[in-house]
């Protein structure tokens, strides 16, 4: 029967999740676990970050009973934290999903109900696409869920984002609202500029003011997140790329310099160069 695979999934997934909910009150009851039931929201925000930054690392490994395992740990930490204010009498988890659901169904119309997305000038097109998707669900935040409209667009990125993911945000809505560079060669020059601004600051030596060095070394890491958006490379992405391949060559190195019996130290440089280019070739 047409669907009837989707309906036993459902069932099979409301189970699962009321297992979960289960385990995750009995852990917090008296006689549960210590540690589980000391924690609170706050403990537990580090373990959220640390626990999504894992489960990235297992969809760009591309390991599917990796990702599996990391998507639990997340299920975990927000069911716990659901769990954390229902036992505080300010919501339950029931309601955290009760309201994620109807905002899903209320922000897709063109799915759920009879309403098309519109483009900008509000003509209402055939064929629905992400962008005007992204400014229906812009709009049906402010006139249906009486949400004020911000006084930015930049207010709409999140403060607690990592640095580095809040500056490609910023850069994003900045581009969207025509405040870019017209062609990549001012997006380098942008880079070159910086770079000598703090190459400057540098040549104070140890007068230089830290806050100064700090400021222009900022603009300069700003300045290089702009050049991976406006090629569109996800800079998160492209520094993690680095990331594993410093790592593994810098493991080579190790190896090497144990198997000729030398000490990882500068004075051996010259030799952990050696190695260093070994590990590229």
């Amino acid at each position: 029967m047409p669907g009837s695979e989707i309906i036993s999934n459902t069932r099979d997934c409301s189970e699962a999740f009321k297992s979960l909910y289960d385990v995750v009150v009995r852990l917090r009851a008296p006689g549960g676990c210590p540690w589980d039931r000391e924690q609170n929201p706050k403990t537990l925000r580090g373990y959220l970050i640390e626990e999504t930054y894992e489960c990235v690392e297992a969809i760009d490994e591309g390991d599917p009973a990796h990702i599996r395992e990391e998507l639990g740990d997340l299920f975990l930490l927000v069911t716990m934290l659901s769990y954390m204010h229902e036992q505080e009498n300010s919501f339950t988890v029931a309601e955290v999903l009760d309201n994620l659901r109807e905002k899903l169904i209320r922000r897709h119309p063109h799915v759920f109900g009879e309403t098309k997305a519109q483009d900008g000038s509000g003509v209402t097109s055939g064929e629905v696409t992400s962008e005007e998707v992204l400014r229906n669900w812009a709009r049906i935040k402010v006139e249906q869920e009486g949400r004020r409209p911000k006084d930015s667009i930049l207010d709409e990125v999140s403060k607690g984002l990592p640095p580095m993911n809040r500056s490609y945000k910023l850069q994003k809505k900045a581009a969207k609202a025509g405040f870019d560079f017209l062609e990549l060669r001012g997006v380098c020059a942008k880079i070159r500029e910086e770079l000598e601004e703090a190459e400057r600051e540098l040549e104070h030596g140890e007068t230089r003011a830290e806050a100064a060095l700090e400021a222009e070394l900022g603009d300069l890491l700003f300045s290089v997140v702009n050049l991976c958006r406006y090629v569109k490379i996800e800079p998160s992405a492209a520094l993690q790329r680095t990331n594993n391949k410093f790592t593994e060559r810098f493991k080579h190195v190790e190896k090497r310099m144990k198997e000729a019996g030398m000490e990882m130290k500068r004075e051996n440089l010259a030799l952990m160069d050696e190695f260093w280019d070994e590990a590229k070739r």
